[in-house]
């Protein structure tokens, strides 16, 4: 366990485990209030100091009997723990090494900031180390002169298992001593000298006082962790997300080694037990933990989900009326342009993909919008999408929409990249162990309903913070601007985790989305594919749905963003849209599917604009020589890595076979976030960067990564794509700006 422990620990500082996810870059670029510093690299020191004194406690607990001449030498933890700092030292060469050569290749950090990372790092170290040896220094020397003897005579009569485990391991020691010849007594080499073993009594004050250390040491750790949980939402109290990591792995060591001192060769069975009996609980739902969509009411009994409801949810009369709103916006829409001219429409599609997804979205529309001056917007009917391609394309929405209303905002501003830019994850893990783990007792208020502030509520609010309290709405706020025209609609398309359907959200009734493109006549048995958020939860308050609840339930990332729980019956939970289609292609394929007749008649046809944050046509990898394992996993792990893959050709025959039912041309746009085009700029990338120029999945960024995906617009692709756009468009041949494009870091 313990190895294990600094095995994961060694594969994520160097970059062998979770590149794909950016886990390396949380070690190597920890972000601390927005400021990558040395701050941040202080408390990286703090944490890792604390994992390193549980280790050696753990250690000592468990086999400090297989060395009982370390009894005979003054301060035998500390003695004990120098001779075993191997593991920990190697880890602190390499850690430093690594932060070095990262921060100078990926970071653009000067030789001055690095010594100031570095310096941060081994202060906050040794700091913490001396902090626990002072601890240890004088209980060991006080509570083994005065205390340990009188807890002794309590011993006898109260903690029989603990003495007995003490006798185990004496008898051990006796029988399976490891050979020592000689030590490290600080910085000299010492000869073990000849010994005896102390009597019983001697022994179990040894080790009733480490196991009074081990205690002491746990609850200041979670005492800590519990007072930083109250004040979660203060970004002081929020740590970077691998201090937080380690902690937790902290905290797990600890729990070993009480339960190597309690319960000796049985604690692997006990833990066992132990974890049955939980699962069994869970299972139960004896420690039910649901996360909420913000805004509508749980106190009342559940909506029905079924068959039935279903079917009654989108019935013909149901569709007709749901169309019938939507048309009388397409005819506002209509209304903006000249009636001699017929315009194109525009759908605008952003993928899912984190925090990178975001940044693309947002860096994509203010280039496409700004060169077709205004124009892409004006056009544009529809947003879909996933994840944080959503998160982009509608803040950019809501910006555009701020100007329309007479409020000084820029849209295409570098200053909302950098807001974006921002890093959602240290709040997320902070929030996981402090609170989802160990607290969740504190609450907050909106909308007249009190909700629990959890992992759910630190995403919104981190989300809200970034964007400048700009979506802090109910989704029925954008009814209005939306039915006038005035912007594009958003239906964002959750999957339901229970059944695979689709959760239509969307400030106007969305039950036409359920119009099957693939409809048989006479056939009855068609599944149905979606259903309307606002008519299933007409009763809850549907109306009244937070936005960044909406945002939150489309990016649910795995093991990050928690599944949503909607009040229904049976319970159903929401996971990412990413999960039935990435791109949202699908869902702008639907709409234009109900309103083909409108649609052929009022436009000049429908450009498609694609924001992708993969390549859509990327190298196919040469495949390797198969080991036993990849042969066993192939078939699990094929269909995952292929998984856009099989979105894409969907997506591309949905598009062709439209051209047999819409009477009018299609186009499409495709931006794409390629980073192999641009990681030939980074000449000095070194090799975890040359590996993965891509940037990672996850809701932090470093520096390098979002001037990489900012930059991408540049490549000659994108230009290409934008110089079609404007054409489409019917944009003259003149080119506006799209804002400066400068570093967005973390670095102060």
């Amino acid at each position: 366990m313990l190895l294990l422990c600094w095995a994961i620990l060694f594969m994520m500082a160097t970059g062998s485990f979770g590149r794909y996810l950016g886990i390396p870059y949380l070690f190597l670029d920890p972000e601390y209030m927005n400021r990558v510093n040395f701050t941040s690299f202080f408390i990286m020191g703090l944490v890792i100091a604390g994992f390193t004194v549980a280790f050696h406690i753990t250690c000592y607990i468990s086999d400090g009997h297989r060395f009982t001449f370390i009894g005979t030498v003054a301060r035998p933890f500390t003695k004990f723990s120098i001779n075993n700092s191997l593991i920990p030292a190697v880890f602190l060469i390499t850690y430093v090494a690594e932060i070095i050569a990262f921060q100078r290749n990926n970071e653009y950090s000067s030789p001055r900031l690095v010594a100031m990372d570095v310096a941060g790092f081994l202060s906050g170290f040794i700091i913490m180390t001396l902090a626990f040896f002072t601890y240890f220094w004088f209980t060991n020397k006080d509570i083994f002169k005065y205390v340990v003897c009188r807890i002794d005579e309590k011993l006898k009569q109260k903690v029989q298992v603990t003495r007995a485990s003490a006798m185990k391991k004496l008898d051990i020691a006796r029988k399976r001593q490891i050979r020592v010849d000689y030590f490290l007594d600080g910085f000299k080499i010492r000869k073990v000298e000849d010994h005896n073993f102390y009597d019983r009594a001697t022994i179990i004050q040894v080790f009733d006082q480490n196991h009074f250390n081990l205690v002491a040491v746990e609850v200041l750790i979670f005492v800590v962790v519990l007072i930083l949980g109250v004040f979660k939402d203060n970004p002081v109290f929020q740590l970077p997300a691998a201090a937080s990591f380690i902690i937790f792995l902290t905290i797990f060591v600890m729990l070993a080694g009480a339960f190597a001192y309690w319960f000796g060769g049985w604690s692997i069975t006990t833990a066992i037990v132990i974890f049955l009996i939980i699962n069994h609980l869970a299972g139960q739902d004896f420690f039910e933990k649901r996360y909420v969509a913000f805004g509508l009411n749980y106190e009342i009994p559940p909506a029905p989900y079924n068959i039935n409801r279903l079917v009654e949810l989108n019935d013909s009369t149901t569709i007709k009326a749901d169309r019938d709103n939507a048309v009388n916006i397409l005819n506002n829409w209509r209304n903006k342009f000249e009636s001699s001219t017929k315009p194109k429409m525009v759908f605008i599609a952003a993928s899912g993909g984190g925090k990178r997804a975001a940044l693309w979205a947002l860096t994509a529309l203010q280039a496409a919008d700004s060169v077709t001056r205004g124009r892409l917007m004006e056009n544009a009917v529809l947003i879909t999408g996933a994840s944080g391609g959503l998160i982009g394309a509608t803040y950019f929405r809501e910006l555009v929409l701020q100007k329309l209303q007479g409020e000084p905002v820029n849209p295409y501003a570098r200053e909302h990249l950098v807001r974006l830019g921002t890093d959602n994850l240290n709040p997320l893990i902070f929030s996981l162990l402090a609170n989802d783990l160990f607290v969740g007792f504190t609450k907050y208020e909106y909308g007249g309903q009190r909700y629990l502030r959890d992992r759910s509520y630190t995403f919104e609010a981190q989300l809200n913070q970034i964007t400048g309290s700009l979506l802090d709405k109910p989704i029925s706020a954008y009814a209005e601007p939306e039915r006038k025209g005035i912007i594009p609609m958003v239906i964002m398309a959750p999957t339901v985790v229970t059944d695979g359907r689709k959760l239509f959200i969307s400030a106007q009734p969305a039950a036409f989305m359920n119009s099957d493109l693939l409809e048989l006549k006479e056939y009855t048995n068609a599944k149905i594919s979606g259903v309307d958020f606002q008519r299933l939860f007409e009763n809850h308050g549907g109306e009244n749905l937070r936005f960044l609840s909406a945002l939150r339930m489309c990016a649910t990332f795995p093991y990050i963003t928690p599944n949503t729980t909607l009040p229904t019956e049976p319970v159903i939970h929401i996971m990412d849209a990413g999960i039935s289609d990435n791109f949202g292609l699908s869902d702008a394929v639907r709409f234009m599917f109900a309103f083909r007749e409108w649609i052929a008649e009022n436009t000049s046809g429908v450009v498609i604009v694609s924001i992708r944050d993969s390549p859509k046509r990327a190298d196919i990898q040469e495949t390797d020589a198969e080991s036993i394992i990849d042969g066993v996993s192939q078939p699990i792990s094929s269909v995952y890595n292929n998984f856009e893959n099989f979105q894409d050709i969907t997506n591309d025959n949905l598009i062709s076979y439209a051209n047999s039912w819409f009477d009018g041309p299609i186009d499409r746009i495709d931006l794409e976030y390629e980073a192999v085009a641009y990681a030939s700029v980074f000449s000095e990338m070194d090799s975890l960067r040359q590996n993965n120029a891509r940037a990672s999945l996850s809701w932090r960024l470093t520096t390098r990564e979002k001037q990489g995906i900012i930059e991408n617009i540049r490549t000659i692709s994108n230009q290409a794509e934008l110089e079609r756009l404007k054409t489409l468009l019917g944009v003259g041949e003149e080119r506006e700006s799209a804002g400066e494009i400068g570093v967005v870091g973390s670095r102060q």
